[in-house]
């Protein structure tokens, strides 16, 4: 047990509950009160490269799971719009239209981005292999 009678346990508690707020966003202060700790408990826990590698990965499985939710929602949003080509006021049409048009584009130049993104990628690791002598 340590000299303040919580034990290690506690203290993993608290880590888990900074790393959860410092991964949703939450100020160092608001972590600090959320786990229970001082300010500077929490500064000092940041100068840990593993601990601040931890809400990296953390932050990183949220943004994921919120762009999973929003992907999932794209379909019915561009079957919405698509519904909206029809509609009897003019103004709506248009506005349609010009979403369709500037979103088509946007998700054209991310897809050739991601291709090309991946041919680099692809290419600086082969070239990172070391070559074998015949």
């Amino acid at each position: 047990m340590s000299a303040n009678g919580r034990g290690n346990r506690s203290r993993a508690n608290a880590d888990e509950l900074i790393v959860a707020a410092l991964a949703a966003g939450h100020t160092l202060q608001e972590a600090a009160e959320t786990a229970g700790v001082s300010p500077r408990t929490v500064s000092r826990r940041l100068n840990d490269h593993a601990f601040k590698q931890r809400i990296q990965t953390l932050r990183g499985e949220m943004i994921g799971q919120a762009v999973g939710r929003m992907a999932d929602g794209m379909s019915d949003a561009a079957a919405t719009l698509r519904k909206l080509l029809k509609a009897k006021g003019e103004s709506v049409r248009l506005g349609a239209c010009r979403a369709i048009l500037e979103l088509g584009v946007k998700l054209r130049e991310a897809v050739e981005f991601e291709e090309r993104l991946a041919t680099l990628e692809g290419k600086a690791s082969d070239e990172s292999k070391p070559k074998i002598a015949s």
